[in-house]
């Protein structure tokens, strides 16, 4: 395959992994990481191995992170271990529901629901729980759009031979 239809592929699967960090019907840093693994082996670049290592180490931290920061941060609200399990097992149900967010909807009802079933009388303490939740989401969100960022740089710094 010529080098610059591949150079255009991994581009264009870096781009999508960058908004997939953000749209849930994309694998995110998954497209990202194939877009870096297809330049890194595809092409005849010479960007170092380290640069694989710690972008599949990134990739992997992230995809945790998304689910355990949600449920810490809950916490810091002000919600119970209830919360957080129910953080983590609404996101699970909710990407397996067939409207746009569903996860992100499912780790919401989650938290909420789970802070409810701890104590059903006090709402207030529920919905800041949730509050706590959604910070958590953005923080999530937001360190897999900078890993995303960082792997699109690198494969157009060095197609542009500055590494």
């Amino acid at each position: 395959m010529d080098t610059t239809l591949i150079n255009i592929l991994c581009l264009i699967l870096l781009v999508l992994g960058i908004l997939g960090t953000f749209l849930p019907v994309l694998p995110g840093l998954l497209l990202s990481l194939g877009g870096l693994l297809i330049y890194k082996f595809g092409t005849d670049s010479d960007l170092p191995m380290l640069y694989i290592w710690v972008f599949g180490i990134l990739t992997a931290a992230s995809a945790v992170l998304n689910y355990v920061i949600p449920a810490r941060t809950n916490k810091k609200y002000g919600g119970t271990t209830w919360g957080s399990v129910g953080s983590v097992i609404g996101t699970i149900v909710g990407m397996f529901l067939p409207i746009p967010l569903g996860f992100l909807i499912g780790m919401f009802a989650g938290v909420f629901i789970g802070e409810l079933l701890h104590d059903s009388k006090d709402m207030n303490k529920a919905l800041k729980s949730t509050k706590g939740a959604f910070i958590g989401f953005i923080y999530g969100t937001g360190f897999s759009f900078v890993v995303g960022v960082a792997m699109f740089l690198v494969v157009v710094l060095d197609m542009l031979n500055y590494i």
